[in-house]
């Protein structure tokens, strides 16, 4: 795993919006939820403790804490939309709280502990503060999912996800500047929140991908102060086309939106933030970019069913090889969909070297 990942997922779990996600739980309460009444798991449960039903009493219920809110629409919410969704396809319960301030999160996890769930997901890094827990009485009986987007000790109590943002935000400039050489354009705008590492590393590899294709591509970035905030984001979009910039990047929160409609009202190409949007008219959006925490945690509770989800290991996505993270065109013409699948297997097969890549064009 790399330093990249740690920062940078960090940073977009406050704000990136992943606004694709299906509303589940659009009703759910940031407080602590009540099981649903969902019947027990028939023939996925295993008594004496083994996965699924790690606590061997006869039923299976997953425990959601997250720091942000769960019904945001965006990447908190995947997280638990994903839990909620393979929870019916199992006949699992879920119980989730969101909006769980760090502080609170070592009581918040022993409480759901103390509810017989027999797996503990953490929505973000920000509740590292919980896992001490994992390695108490209260939680001697549950097995843990814990997001890598921050500097986490791996322990054998807990399993470990985490991925590269370097190969997605490279792969994201490569599609990028295939569109750009179509059309004949070499100014690209990339718009995000803070200033921060892992923000600045964003821009960085977004421009290596772009100049895999365009070499000589320019990028203006602008640094709202904010991701949800959709008057700054409208304001820096509008400079950006102003300034004659053809593909903008709304790498936001709750402000993407607004970013993205005031972009296609210029004729300005878009991408998201983590989801697949291809479908979605009001925004439009030309290249879906995918690297949602909700997509992870659902492959993991599959291998959760499975009886495979193995505590004190750490899983790193692969672009390339895993299914997310990836990158698609919407629309592709000509051999677009062609080059862009060839560009992420050879990082997949390590041909090309992504961190290098952005080192040597960014």
């Amino acid at each position: 795993m790399t330093t990249h990942s740690m920062l940078w997922r960090r940073g977009a779990a406050a704000g990136l919006a992943l606004a694709g996600a299906i509303a589940l739980s659009g009703c759910a309460s940031n407080d602590a939820t009540a099981p649903k009444t969902t019947p027990a798991a028939k023939g996925n449960s295993e008594s004496g403790g083994k996965q699924p039903d790690v606590n061997g009493d006869g039923k299976v219920v997953i425990g959601v804490l997250s720091p942000g809110d769960i019904n945001d629409k965006g990447y908190y919410q995947s997280f638990v939309d994903s839990a909620d969704a393979f929870a019916k396809e199992k006949g699992w319960t879920v119980i989730k709280r969101g909006s769980v301030p760090p502080s609170d999160a070592l009581t918040a996890a022993r409480a759901l502990c103390q509810q017989n769930v027999d797996l503990v997901a953490i929505g973000a890094s920000e509740l590292k503060t919980a896992i001490p827990a994992s390695e108490e009485p209260v939680c001697g009986k549950s097995a843990w999912y814990v997001p890598m987007q921050a500097n986490i000790d791996q322990t054998p109590k807990i399993v470990l996800s985490t991925d590269d943002p370097n190969q997605s935000m490279l792969v994201a400039g490569y599609a990028a500047g295939l569109k750009m050489k179509t059309a004949g354009h070499t100014k690209a705008g990339f718009i995000t929140g803070i200033k921060a590492d892992y923000s600045v590393a964003a821009s960085t590899a977004f421009l290596a991908g772009i100049r895999e294709i365009v070499p000589k591509a320019t990028l203006t970035t602008t640094y709202t102060g904010d991701f949800n905030d959709s008057a700054k984001a409208k304001e820096a979009t509008q400079a950006q086309i102003s300034q004659g910039v053809k593909v903008i990047y709304p790498y936001l929160g709750g402000a993407t939106d607004a970013a993205a409609k005031l972009a296609n009202a210029s004729g300005a190409l878009t991408l998201t933030p983590g989801t697949d949007r291809c479908a979605s008219t009001s925004p439009k959006f030309d290249i879906s970019v995918l690297f949602s925490p909700g997509d992870y945690f659902r492959a993991a509770l599959e291998e959760f069913a499975k009886g495979n989800l193995k505590m004190g290991t750490t899983r790193v996505w692969q672009l390339g090889v895993d299914p997310y993270p990836t990158v698609k065109i919407c629309n592709g013409q000509g051999d677009e969909d062609q080059q862009l699948s060839q560009f992420m297997k050879k990082i997949g097969s390590k041909e090309i070297d992504a961190a290098a890549e952005v080192k040597r064009l960014g």
